[in-house]
């Protein structure tokens, strides 16, 4: 972030500079985790699901924060941190978008920040990875670790950290030195994406696809579509260098041209895509190889990315890097070398036993999870392959009709084995045995203790084992534990113990 004085802080949000504070103290960082903590940052108290952020602000202080954001008084510490008090959570959130837009909005006009939107039901956080590793690529980076200062060439977020808190806390990432900064940005209803794209506006937007996650929550696909289509609308006109980067191979994305008045660059693997891939092959590992295609040239690519989806994944960043003046070889290149940035995406490990698993469990939705099944038949053929599957959230009076489709396709797919976790994913076990009959292939489970069990009893050597659901679930643990040595197979392990300072939800959307 630019450096802020607490007075400019206090005037953006619109509240008095508490007394007896220095007015002319300087902010340099925000953090709302007390370990990120480093001298002149402002400490930003929430109130999560398990800790109270507020509780924190004596470390915060300890640590270097010069003052606090926060929704109510600090218990004695407000003599040695300043609080800038708001009324609620919301409130504190909207602070923090306030100080980010004036944040971004100063170092555009300095000139030397590209801001760079990416949504989608599905890929977001994969896209997102591989615009910054091509741009980083071309334009290369500070060796600091990421958010340690300003100075980072290119900022994106850290896993999927697309929603109120993430968007504003990504932003304030960028400093004098930051070159790109990409965002990721979310949506569970109309208006969510135009909110974060005012707050901090793109230049370059690209949409991905518009698919049925959250279909509970948006009533229609076409409700999803036009809520992803508010980010090309937030673009600039082609004359100010706006570029929106569309998927000609989704229809209801296409569309979208007719809703901004930005440079239109489509991509995808038809003829008339702009930035387009052909002659696509996969190999053993499910990795995509293909000739990019642009205007300016072609380059043959080999993706380390795992999943047939990556190719439309890596066209977008192809997309991105060609708007900001890289050569068709230099974006090649940088795809070649990009790898997986997120944790629990197609994250592919084999254990010392030679079982290969595969840890797909940050969130799922119908796309990517037949892309995930997809890809199992393809790293799993001539080898005993395993899906274990839970539940995907928030589909609406989809979910049944939507599980069975999964259910059947794992059947059609040929893997070997299925294993259902929880009784809310249950139609999707009963699609198996109506589309294949089986005899015991698949099985439902109430908990991820019992799917572990009947894997660390059952698991071969050679044998590949798909884990994936939605975030909600948390089946990430049952992949962990089925990382862990052969002796501690015993229990799938607690989830993740609260961290110091403020706690929100992340599962994106």
């Amino acid at each position: 972030m630019i450096p802020m004085t607490l007075a400019r802080i206090a005037d953006i949000i619109g509240i008095p500079v508490p007394a007896p504070a220095d007015a002319d103290v300087v902010v340099t960082s925000v953090e709302f985790d007390t370990r990120k903590v480093t001298q002149g940052a402002l400490f930003v108290a929430l109130l999560g699901e398990r800790v109270d952020g507020h509780d924190f602000a004596a470390a915060a202080a300890a640590a270097g924060a010069v003052a606090a954001l926060g929704s109510h008084p600090l218990d004695g510490t407000g003599e040695t941190l300043p609080l800038l008090q708001v009324p609620d959570n919301d409130a504190v959130l909207q602070a923090l978008s306030q100080i980010a837009a004036v944040s971004v909005a100063e170092l555009v006009e300095r000139g030397g920040l590209t801001v760079i939107g990416v949504t989608g039901s599905a890929g977001k956080t994969s896209t997102k990875d591989l615009i910054a590793s091509v741009l980083r690529a071309g334009f290369g980076d500070s060796t600091r670790a990421s958010g340690a200062s300003g100075d980072d060439t290119v900022v994106a977020p850290p896993e999927s950290f697309n929603n109120e808190l993430g968007h504003p806390y990504t932003a304030l990432r960028a400093g004098a030195g930051t070159r790109f900064l990409v965002m990721e940005l979310s949506a569970r209803g109309i208006g969510h994406i135009a909110a974060l794209a005012a707050s901090v506006p793109p230049r370059i937007g690209a949409v991905l696809n518009v698919g049925t996650a959250h279909l509970g929550e948006f009533g229609s696909v076409e409700a999803i579509a036009n809520a992803k289509g508010e980010l090309v609308e937030a673009l600039p006109p082609a004359s100010a260098g706006g570029v929106a980067i569309l998927n000609a191979d989704d229809p209801r994305v296409l569309a979208m041209s007719a809703r901004t008045t930005a440079e239109v660059v489509t991509v995808g693997t038809g003829t008339g895509a702009v930035v387009r891939a052909v002659d696509v092959t996969n190999d053993g590992g499910a990795r995509a190889h293909f000739t990019l295609v642009t205007p300016e040239g072609s380059a043959p690519v080999s993706l380390q990315v795992v999943g047939a989806h990556q190719v439309g994944n890596a066209l977008v960043a192809a997309a991105v890097g060609r708007a900001v003046g890289m050569a068709v070889a230099q974006i090649a290149d940088a795809l070649d070398g990009s790898r997986p940035a997120s944790r629990w995406r197609m994250e592919i490990t084999e254990r010392a036993d030679g079982v290969t698993v595969i840890n797909d469990a940050y969130n799922a939705n119908p796309e990517s999870m037949r892309a995930a099944l997809q890809s199992l038949a393809v790293i799993g053929e001539h080898r005993h392959t395993w899906a274990v599957l839970g539940e995907m959230a928030e589909l609406g009076d989809l979910a049944q009709q939507a599980h069975d489709a999964i259910g059947r396709l794992v059947v059609r797919l040929g893997v070997d084995r299925l294993i259902v976790v929880g009784q809310a994913a249950r139609p999707l076990h009963l699609g198996a045995h109506l589309e294949g009959s089986w005899g015991g292939e698949s099985e439902i489970v109430d908990d991820m203790d019992a799917a572990l069990a009947i894997l660390s009893a059952q698991l071969e050597p050679e044998d590949v084992v798909l884990v994936k659901a939605s975030r909600s679930v948390g089946l990430d643990r049952l992949a962990t534990a089925l990382l862990a040595e052969a002796s501690t197979l015993t229990s799938v392990p607690e989830g993740d113990a609260a961290t110091t300072g403020s706690s929100t939800s992340q599962e994106p959307v």
